[in-house]
């Protein structure tokens, strides 16, 4: 019957929610029911009751399921015991038409929100099960009439408690929703290095390749490589491995524009799509970029000398896709590495592509 929960947070979270609309709807409904007993005049124990359930029982509710080993379970507890005390009112209201429905009504539409059908023929079961209680407490009756005070008690209820709730959902929906975009970032990015993994960066490069097709533009995609980089681990350590990687991925970041997109494609590889530059733009900016890299020190291996080998490539409209396009780049790239590495080489627009990735 319970959804499948083996965390304390959500159900510390769930708690929370439901204290603030517990404690608000049962303080409205103290009105609904006082004024459907009223008529009847009903003991004095009958008030003390109605008084501890609308103003006392929703702190002991919150309390029981934050102190509880299973938050979850106890919160879904107190709502089945939420639904037999409404059920009891009814009942002793001789089952006063509008309060009936107002009581019933907000309680349905909490156990079918909460647990869905299932829970909410539980709670229907523990509602049937308060009325009997009351029945065999106060006697039958029916009230078929509902006075204009009463009429006016409900219309609180009947107002405030949804808007209320509601409002809670339209939280909840937010926090999702900001949750949900920050898995998807997450998703996305190379936990390393901050910047776009291997298939979120393939993603921007076909994007950028269909509008270039599109709009007639063009543009030029970067495969970068860290030279000796099986070295720099061998020789001074993983950890040292990854404060390069690092060190490039920032110098990345603040170099490129905001329109351009970095990823890293694969172990010591990354790779940049720049949007409506020139190939000899681009060149310039890696070499930039491959100058700067190389004059950078590493405070904890003062031996180390890094370098770059960078592979670019115009757009071709000639290609039927993006990995045309990616693999003028890598034979760039492989062009570097032949030629002594730490050097940027260019794809020539006119040489078509020979060798495919092997990495796609």
């Amino acid at each position: 019957m319970l959804p499948a929960q083996d965390t304390r947070g959500k159900g510390l979270s769930l708690a929370r929610r439901l204290y603030r609309s517990r404690t608000l709807g049962l303080a409205l409904g103290f009105f609904c029911v006082a004024a459907g007993m009223a008529p009847l005049q009903p003991a004095p124990w009958v008030w003390g009751f109605m008084l501890f359930n609308a103003f006392a029982w929703p702190h002991l509710a919150y309390q029981w399921a934050r102190l509880a080993r299973v938050p979850f379970r106890a919160e879904y507890r107190n709502l089945l015991v939420d639904s037999l005390l409404g059920g009891f009112w009814v009942g002793a209201m001789h089952f006063n038409p509008l309060p009936l429905a107002t009581t019933l009504g907000m309680m349905a539409m909490n156990n079918m929100a909460l647990g869905g059908l299932r829970f909410f023929l539980a709670g229907s079961a523990a509602q049937v099960l308060g009325m009997g209680v009351a029945l065999w407490l106060f006697g039958p009756g029916f009230v078929a009439q509902t006075s204009p005070e009463q009429l006016y008690a409900c219309l609180p209820m009947l107002t405030l408690y949804p808007l209320a709730l509601g409002y809670i959902c339209y939280q909840q929906a937010v926090t999702l929703g900001r949750h949900k975009r920050e898995l998807l970032a997450l998703s996305r990015t190379d936990s390393l290095t901050g910047l776009l993994n291997h298939g979120a960066w393939k993603d921007q490069l076909e994007i950028e390749f269909q509008r270039c097709k599109r709009q007639a533009h063009g543009g030029a995609i970067a495969l970068i490589d860290i030279d000796h980089f099986k070295a720099i681990n061998d020789t001074y350590g993983h950890v040292a491995g990854d404060v390069v990687l690092r060190q490039l991925s920032k110098l990345l970041r603040q170099n490129l524009r905001v329109s351009d997109q970095a990823g890293r494609y694969g172990g010591d590889e990354f790779c940049v799509i720049l949007p409506d530059v020139p190939l000899a733009h681009a060149a310039e900016l890696m070499e930039a970029l491959r100058g700067r890299f190389g004059a950078l020190g590493y405070e904890q291996s003062p031996a180390l000398q890094v370098s770059l080998s960078i592979g670019l490539a115009a757009f071709n409209p000639l290609h039927d896709d993006a990995m045309g396009w990616l693999n003028d780049a890598d034979q760039a790239l492989y062009a570097a590495k032949t030629c002594g590495r730490n050097n940027v080489t260019c794809h020539p627009p006119e040489q078509p592509s020979r060798r495919l990735l092997n990495s796609l």
